[in-house]
């Protein structure tokens, strides 16, 4: 069953092309990702979804709801984590998550959330002494809180060190768990491979490939490739460089510092 549903989504800003005819379904119970470049329309194509923003043509249903017309409605199913938003430092996680519950009629014991995913001891914390890691489970916290049956996670992980970004990917796989249909927007290709069961490559307001993490590496038909080398291969590109957008390898120190951790392996970023 389809919980998202795109269809020949086309959007315009003056002469620039951002989405030029997008289509794709998210299952119910998966993780999609959604996987390009800086500029490559999957930002616009995802605030298309949450209705931020209007298609000029075509048509998205979250649950058989329009985002734009059915808004309301939608804002009670879908629950949003944004890249760029910006919580107030002198709140405390406490007191954000409960103010986001008062915006719903059935949401989640706020209580409960913290605990669950491992925060409740900073219910007290202001926003601007909590670490990395504890904001980006506080926005998982507030995605949350309405209970959704769609949850929109966009780039979670950026600026993470890597033992706790894999500490969120554990929280991510414990969300699917519970039964929450997950779209992730992401740069890591280590991050898309582990958690996402189907992936869309944006290139240049298109979808350029869509398929599993190994269905992907399969198209290179290059025995030992790997996801960044099919992301390159699906995209019709020679480098890893595109209009100033770099997606580059980790520096190594930092591969071998984490590797000296957690065994964690290069990544690719941007």
């Amino acid at each position: 069953m389809a919980v998202i549903e795109v269809r020949d989504i086309h959007k315009r800003y003056g002469e620039t092309i951002a989405v030029d005819g997008v289509d794709f379904d998210v299952e119910q119970g998966e993780i999609f990702g959604v996987l390009g470049r800086n500029g490559a329309g999957k930002t616009t194509t995802v605030e298309i979804i949450e209705g931020l923003r209007t298609p000029d043509t075509g048509t998205v249903r979250v649950l058989g709801l329009d985002p734009v017309r059915d808004r309301r409605a939608v804002r009670t199913v879908l629950g949003v984590q944004l890249q760029e938003g910006t919580l107030p430092d002198k709140a405390t996680a406490g007191e954000l998550v409960r103010l986001y519950r008062s915006f719903y009629a059935d949401g989640a014991d706020p209580e409960r959330l913290l605990g669950e995913l491992g925060i409740d001891d900073k219910r007290d914390t202001f926003v601007d002494e909590l670490s990395g890691g504890q904001l980006q489970r506080l926005s998982i916290a507030l995605a949350l809180v309405g209970r959704p049956r769609v949850a929109v996670l966009d780039e979670l992980t950026s600026g993470l060190d890597p033992r706790a970004r894999r500490d969120t990917w554990d929280l991510i796989e414990q969300v699917r768990a519970a039964g929450v249909t997950i779209l992730l927007v992401t740069h890591f290709m280590d991050e898309a491979q582990r958690l996402c069961d189907r992936i869309a490559v944006f290139d240049r307001g298109r979808i350029a490939a869509l398929d599993t993490p190994d269905g992907l590496v399969a198209r290179t038909h290059a025995t030992g490739a790997t996801l960044d080398e099919a992301f390159l291969a699906v995209t019709d590109s020679d480098s890893l460089d595109d209009d100033g957008a770099e997606i580059s390898r980790i520096a190594l120190d930092d591969v071998l510092g984490s590797a000296g951790t957690d065994g964690t392996d290069g990544q690719v970023r941007s």
